[in-house]
């Protein structure tokens, strides 16, 4: 334990009753600073121990807090399965298991089947809880639309258009629909290689239709308990039909909708389970109101047969790599905000790469003024963009990525 300060010596006034009245003088001033001196020493140490005495009482609140913590019984969240002249069918969430309990009189006439509950060790109801939606969920919604425009976007016209079709018109023009009498497509999916703008097309959905953006990866449907995938799918779609008008976009989707095995382990079958779910889901898909789907894979040669059926995505859209007009309407795109030398003739520089995708020439552009605030220059020259094709074709061959240059 930190010892206290020691309290500084009270000053004394040293006057002689032989002194002249200058000396007198010098002598009360020098005693006035040495009061000074120790009236500010002595407001230093009470604000220190006010400091101190605050962080004391904020220590002793948390170990209060964690000794009421210690004291209480723990409870766990489960959910009433059915209810029944024997007692509660409860199943607790995590294992799954299953018991029979009772409730007090007050609880179980507020309570059916479905409610989540609160249980102690013994399985006694406690407390019911709201019917919160999966906090996971909840964390994939997207409150504002996103900022991307088609405009953002080069190089993919006929994409743009399919997508517009399949997503836009049918959640703002949805009565054109029902005059020529033809069901919307139920969802969308985006293939081809990384880079190339599938989620920027979702995006630029969103943003058009004023929708919700709801933006998820496969991967985070893939749970380590049974049935707790499924779970977060439902919850995805009830969260959709919440804050409708909105667009579901699930990346790297084959995480979940691999072709099926003759696999036993209980990790592809737990991923067959959620794929099922989602199957399920797209079903219903037309009776959901303003709620759109979009998917995205780079890999679609692994993707389940019963995941591109019609009915479900109805457009399979693939997004390839942009060719000479599309890789210098991205150039233009990625520099439109860049300080350029005259020298700079990006049809060119469009024309002196190959097999690049979107991504790769937002980061050329962006490497090229890197080079320019290296020098401390204010202009973004032809030599720039030059140097940084090189950088990218040296770290392509790094990483065992084939990218073609000129």
């Amino acid at each position: 334990m930190s010892r206290s300060p020691s309290l500084p010596d009270s000053p004394k006034l040293d006057i002689d009753a032989e002194m002249g009245p200058d000396e007198r003088l010098a002598a009360l001033t020098e005693h006035f600073r040495d009061v000074r001196r120790v009236h500010e020493e002595l407001h230093d140490q009470l604000d220190a121990a006010r400091a101190r005495r605050d962080e004391i009482e904020a220590d002793v609140d948390q170990l209060e807090r964690e000794n009421e913590t210690l004291k209480t019984s723990s409870l766990y969240i489960a959910t009433a399965e059915e209810l029944t002249d024997d007692g509660i069918v409860l199943k607790q969430h995590g294992n799954n298991q299953e018991v029979l309990t009772e409730a007090s009189d007050a609880i179980r006439d507020r309570l059916d089947a479905g409610d989540r509950v609160a249980v102690n060790d013994s399985f006694s109801i406690k407390s019911t809880l709201d019917p919160e939606t999966d906090s996971r969920a909840q964390a994939m919604e997207v409150s504002e639309s996103p900022t991307v425009t088609y405009d953002d976007i080069g190089g993919l016209a006929e994409q743009i258009r399919e997508v517009r079709e399949a997503v836009e018109q049918p959640l703002i023009e949805a009565d054109r629909f029902v005059e020529v009498g033809v069901e919307p497509p139920s969802g969308v999916l985006l293939h081809g290689p990384p880079g190339t703008g599938k989620t920027m097309l979702a995006k630029a959905v969103a943003n058009e239709t004023d929708a919700t953006f709801i933006k998820m990866a496969g991967s985070e449907l893939v749970q380590k308990f049974i049935g707790e995938g499924a779970r977060l799918v439902r919850d995805l779609f009830e969260l959709a039909a919440e804050h409708e008008p909105a667009v579901i976009f699930i990346d790297e989707i084959d995480a979940i909708a691999a072709k099926r095995t003759e696999s036993k382990t209980s990790g592809d079958a737990e991923v067959q389970r959620t794929m099922m779910q989602l199957l399920s889901e797209m079903d219903g898909f037309e009776d959901r109101g303003e709620i759109r789907i979009v998917a995205a894979t780079n890999r679609f040669d692994m993707l389940d047969r019963a995941l591109l059926r019609p009915g479900r995505f109805d457009r399979l859209i693939e997004v390839p790599k942009p060719d000479p007009e599309g890789r210098k309407r991205i150039f233009e795109i990625h520099t439109r905000e860049m300080n350029l030398a005259n020298d700079v003739d990006l049809a060119a520089l469009a024309d002196s790469v190959e097999e690049v995708s979107g991504a790769d020439i937002r980061a050329i552009c962006t490497e090229a003024g890197m080079f320019a605030i290296r020098e401390d220059r204010t202009q973004v020259t032809e030599r720039d963009f030059r140097e940084a094709i090189a950088k990218l074709e040296s770290e392509s061959d790094d990483v065992g990525t084939p990218v073609a240059f000129y």
